[in-house]
């Protein structure tokens, strides 16, 4: 892969001086791309143009996907290789040749390349990076769908570097995906060996289409007969480009990637999938679709109506997303797979639009497990992230329960960094997780721990105290009830879990006064609670249920190692005074 990757990295070489290096990818890409889809149709060209002497339009897309298999098509007199024989006209057989696919092939106006081969033409350099590419046999006999993914990944990332931009808005690392997958596999494990199996995969955000693909592979694998239908939708142009290319060069259906902001207009609409997987942004502000998502948050039911984040982070509107788009329960129900980092575990306080979404998620019964991950595991960013597994139609161990599974250090170190991922989770370390959720229980409690929803619920109460005259009495309302100091007011968090109540909301009058009793009238005797501001919050503080104590060094080994210090210091001053 790498050696395939420097050579076609090597081709933007002849681009220095006419474009700067963060502007390669606009002409290598969709050079890659073209090259691809030619060496794909080679075999069958001439059986496809005598196909369009006698066909045309809807008409041409069947007779070509019956005779050939393809459900894409040129019908250009030219290929890379012909192209060459006319060195004078070889941008405008370019242009020819490209608008000569069939119209499911859209991808290379979502790059401007008409405008880059005029460029590339005007500059002299045409010739030279066409016949470069000619050079190279990109047929999937010779370079695998799996490898072709990675070229394009492995060039995203190489341009991003150059520009400085963030490579991990379009990347995600193979070994996260690898796991995520099989996370999500693992409950369907004998079902989908089946001869014949037939399932639906769907990214929202699906970038080159790097986890459709992995999804793909993963199948595969295990059952060769198996066949899954891939899905995504998209909202930068060139990745969009690259996935809906990848995906027709697999055989896939074309229709089945569109183009646009998921969150404002969701292009699936109608459809729930067997299988769901993101990684979205992080931190990513949704301005740009407020209004419509803000309108459908009001539709009893919808994928907003649960609750709103902040709107810097839309992290858990794609949560929410995922959570809409399984199949339902009555159908055969789904599963989702996403990556996030910590916020949306704990962040808003109670009845707040995150906490709401999470009590939604957790009494709605939606999640299974949470995986923390090793910390530099992404390209663009080193914080802690993790994956949520949701599910809607849970095993019947699992109804009622969330793992939590704790692989924050189960990494290996990378020989070369890859911008700030630097660990990976291999094969052993994926294997040890997966046995984890396989045996859903706390033998190993430093790693795996299983709860109730109850055990994430609290209810927030405020406690008030009496306002005091300047004589230091009670300071009371006409019906003779103390006035509140607002100066003196405070909250507190009370688990639904406190003094083993088990019943969440049920218990709430016992619970909460058992707490105020213990927690806060044993040291304010005169506080009361504000029953009319009590609330209801959810979170998962997942670091809290896996902290693990660690005593302070003994103070003698501190001073020795201070005397060590002060003594090299000393060393050290006596050598400049000397």
């Amino acid at each position: 892969m790498s050696k395939l990757g420097n050579f076609v990295w090597g081709i933007a070489d002849q681009l220095r001086g006419v474009y700067k290096p963060h502007q390669y990818g606009g002409v290598i890409l969709p050079f890659t791309i073209l090259r691809r889809l030619d060496c794909i149709l080679e075999p069958t060209r001439d059986e496809v143009r005598s196909l369009a002497a006698k066909y045309s339009d809807g008409a041409l897309d069947v007779q070509v996907k019956r005779k050939t298999g393809l459900s894409f098509y040129n019908t250009s007199p030219f290929d890379f290789r012909t192209l060459l024989e006319d060195p004078e006209g070889l941008r405008a057989n370019l242009m020819d040749y490209i608008a000569s696919f069939s119209a499911n092939i859209d991808v290379f106006e979502r790059f401007k390349f008409e405008n880059e081969l005029a460029t590339l033409d005007e500059k002299n350099r045409l010739y030279l990076v066409t016949s470069q590419f000619a050079e190279v046999d990109l047929h999937p006999t010779v370079v695998s769908n799996a490898a072709m993914g990675d070229l394009f990944e492995h060039l995203i990332y190489k341009f991003a570097e150059a520009s400085n931009e963030e490579a991990g808005e379009h990347y995600t690392p193979r070994d996260a995906i690898r796991l995520m997958v099989d996370l999500l596999f693992a409950e369907e494990n004998e079902s989908l060996l089946e001869p014949g199996t037939i399932r639906s995969i769907y990214d929202p955000t699906a970038g080159t289409g790097g986890m459709l693909s992995v999804a793909e592979e993963r199948l595969l694998e295990r059952n060769p007969d198996a066949r899954l239908r891939l899905y995504g939708q998209e909202i930068n142009d060139q990745s969009y480009a690259i996935c809906k290319s990848d995906m027709i060069a697999k055989g896939q259906d074309a229709s089945n990637i569109q183009l646009g902001d998921t969150l404002d207009d969701d292009k699936f609409f109608d459809r729930t999938f067997d299988f769901c997987m993101s990684n979205p942004p992080y931190g990513v502000d949704w301005k740009a679709s407020q209004e419509s998502v803000k309108k459908e948050a009001l539709a009893q039911g919808s994928r907003f109506s649960h609750g709103l984040p902040s709107i810097g982070d839309g992290q858990m509107l794609f949560l929410c997303h995922l959570a809409s788009k399984m199949r339902p329960e009555h159908d055969g129900g789904g599963r989702a797979g996403i990556v996030l980092n910590g916020s949306p575990l704990f962040n808003g306080a109670a009845e707040s639009g995150p906490s709401k979404i999470r009590q939604w998620l957790l009494e709605s019964d939606l999640v299974e497990s949470i995986i923390a991950l090793p910390t530099n595991m992404f390209f663009n960013t080193g914080i802690a992230t993790y994956i949520w597994l949701l599910d809607n139609s849970k095993q019947p161990e699992r109804e009622g329960k969330i793992q939590l599974i704790d692989a924050t250090s189960f990494w290996t170190k990378m020989r070369k960094s890859l911008g700030s991922k630097n660990r990976e989770l291999d094969e052993k370390a994926r294997d040890r997780i997966l046995a984890l959720y396989d045996a859903f229980d706390e033998a190993d409690p430093d790693y795996s721990k299983v709860f109730t929803a109850n055990d994430f619920g609290y209810w927030t109460i405020t406690v008030e105290q009496p306002l005091l005259t300047d004589t230091g009495k009670v300071s009371k309302d006409r019906k003779g009830n103390p006035k509140p100091d607002p100066k003196k007011r405070d909250t507190e968090n009370i688990p639904f879990t406190y003094n083993g109540n088990t019943g969440g909301d049920d218990g709430r009058d016992a619970t909460v006064k058992a707490y105020f009793e213990a927690e806060v009238l044993a040291h304010v005797p005169e506080a009361w609670i504000d029953e009319s501001k009590t609330k209801v919050g959810y979170e998962i503080p997942f670091t809290r249920h896996f902290y693990k104590y660690v005593p302070p060094r003994p103070l003698a080994e501190i001073d020795a190692d201070l005397e060590k210090q002060v003594a090299k210091i000393m060393e050290l001053m006596r050598e400049v005074e000397g």
